[in-house]
């Protein structure tokens, strides 16, 4: 059996060549005309020297193009590098470099800051630019880059790339809000055991025909599917992958507005969303509120019966409130990371609040350790950190340091510990707490910052919100809050203090808040608590209640 991602997509291709693999507001794709493309771009690659093994870019946001050049890349045996589409020209410095990168596709509103850093990449051979849809001819390229289409139009849609493996690099850059990003590397078994249905996320149960997903899709109606985060985001990359394996169609919007979800769910059929937390819910939720504001009615959503979140905190009032608004639908939210993959998955009840992240059902191959490197007691209130064990990934890309601090042999087994604390209930649940990177230490005790946020977030003022601890000269640290409010009414800490005590203890409570206009996060939706941070070095607090207390 290959295991690989290429192999998976093309089984699909195989059985359904007339669906319509990919779509945006304006294209239709088919699993056909991806083939024949993906093809082509994979063969121009190899043309020009690219090897299985070698690293290639995709500095763009979430386009039918982006989706063509990542099957294109595995086709061709090559590493896809996720590239943000954010970065400043030092940090696309750093990550062209880390990658040993040697191709790049680009959108062409990127091309200056290509340009910028192209002089210092001496690795970097082939620059493949892609019109957008604000593209503007008089935005300048290189003169050794080449327009995509062109390169579609000179090159074989044949395939004939031989053989691949299971082995081949799967390769995720992560980390850039807590630090400089690493590249996670996976083998592709792995990775699409953990992310791409390989083993089935509810039974636990392994796939063992490569061709299965793409059978099983082609015997049932196909499944429409939105991935909203940027394609920067591994969970929007298998999203889209696990829509692709199984005949599906992924629709592809490039900009996130909270109207613009369900415009798009009307419009082409949406079954299922995937989000990333409150970034995206919360003005997804506004926008429910208020309907469409083209018609003055509410949004149809008749074919919409999945709303999924992952990676980021997705909290219990907004969840609450969806459930009213989007009756008889599921509502699910999971845990994972590039380090471990999927972990653990909840489906929303109605009342069911909590503060903190997801309280989920982990599967088989998660656990919570203690300091001991045993299994933590479910109800005994002991917090451990979360660890993975069996498919995970090789380590961290040219980080051997790196590598042996997260993936680490305990009592005999190898395991994946990114650093997540969590406790486990007493019904066998488990409820994240954090990374512990950003907790907070008081006076000894330990304060994560979404437990924090989540209950700052219930009040109907605040729009968002992060948390972060800053010295203290009686408790080490202690508890503050940057916070984005929906008007210019702002509530005080003495009025946050009743529901804030109702939610969590005093001494989790902040005892200094700063409004800003917006709160700084990744386009995934993950949160930049260096900003948030530096954002209380900047000027003196807006609200201020002394210091912390126990």
């Amino acid at each position: 059996m290959s295991y690989n991602i290429a192999d998976l997509v093309e089984h699909a291709i195989d059985l359904m060549p007339d669906r319509v693999a990919l779509a945006d507001d304006g294209r239709e794709v088919t699993y056909a005309q991806l083939e024949e493309r993906a093809n082509k771009l994979a063969n121009y690659l190899l043309k020009q020297g690219v090897q299985p093994g070698d690293k290639v870019g995709i500095y763009s946001r979430n386009t039918i193009e982006a989706v063509e050049a990542m099957v294109a890349i595995f086709k061709a045996r090559a590493v896809m590098i996720n590239v943000n589409f954010r970065y400043v020209e030092n940090e696309l410095q750093h990550i062209f470099d880390n990658s040993d990168m040697v191709a790049l596709i680009h959108e062409r509103r990127f091309s200056e800051r290509v340009a910028g850093v192209r002089s210092n990449t001496p690795l970097l051979k082939t620059v493949i630019v892609v019109d957008d849809d604000d593209t503007s001819a008089a935005i300048p390229t290189a003169a050794d880059s080449v327009e995509y289409e062109a390169v579609l139009e000179q090159s074989s849609g044949e395939r004939n790339f031989g053989d691949r493996s299971p082995d081949d690099l799967y390769m995720l850059y992560t980390g850039g809000t807590t630090g400089l990003p690493k590249g996670v590397m996976w083998r592709q078994e792995d990775v699409w055991r953990v992310l791409g249905a390989g083993i089935n996320f509810v039974t636990g149960e392994y796939v063992d025909d490569e061709w299965e997903l793409a059978k099983v899709g082609a015997a049932n109606p196909q499944m429409v599917r939105f991935p909203i985060p940027p394609m920067i985001h591994g969970g929007s990359q298998w999203a889209t992958f696990h829509s692709l394996f199984g005949g599906g169609k992924a629709v592809m919007i490039p900009e996130f507005s909270g109207h613009g979800v369900w415009q798009h769910i009307d419009r082409h059929g949406i079954n299922l969303i995937f989000i990333t937390g409150d970034a995206m819910a919360r003005p997804m939720l506004d926008a429910l509120i208020e309907g469409n504001p083209e018609t003055g009615k509410p949004y149809d959503l008749s074919t919409l019966y999945v709303l999924a979140s992952s990676a980021a905190l997705f909290s219990p009032a907004l969840k609450d409130q969806f459930l009213e608004l989007l009756p008889n639908r599921m509502l699910s939210d999971s845990i994972g990371s590039s380090e471990t993959g999927f972990g653990g998955l909840s489906i929303v009840t109605k009342g069911a609040t909590h503060t903190g992240g997801p309280r989920v059902k982990i599967d088989a191959s998660t656990e919570v350790l203690g300091e001991d490197g045993h299994p933590v007691a479910a109800g005994s209130g002991v917090v451990g950190i979360l660890a993975r064990k069996g498919h995970i990934p090789i380590g961290y890309y040219k980080d051997e340091a790196k590598t042996a601090e997260t993936f680490k042999e305990i009592n005999g087994i190898r395991y994946s510990i990114p650093g997540d604390y969590a406790r486990v209930e007493e019904d066998g649940t488990v409820t994240m707490l954090g990374r512990g990177s950003v907790s907070i230490n008081s006076g000894g005790e330990k304060i994560y910052p979404e437990e924090v946020e989540g209950a700052l977030k219930s009040h109907p003022e605040i729009f968002d919100a992060l948390v972060v601890g800053v010295e203290d000269e009686r408790w080490g640290q202690r508890v503050v809050a940057v916070v984005q409010c929906r008007s210019a009414n702002r509530p005080s800490l003495e009025e946050l203090r009743p529901m804030l005590t109702n939610e969590i203890a005093p001494y989790k409570q902040p005892r200094s808040l700063w409004f800003v206009d917006e709160i700084k996060r990744s386009p995934a939706g993950k949160p930049d608590y260096r900003w948030a941070k530096e954002q209380t070095k900047i000027r003196p607090a807006d609200e201020h209640l002394g210091a912390s207390g126990k």
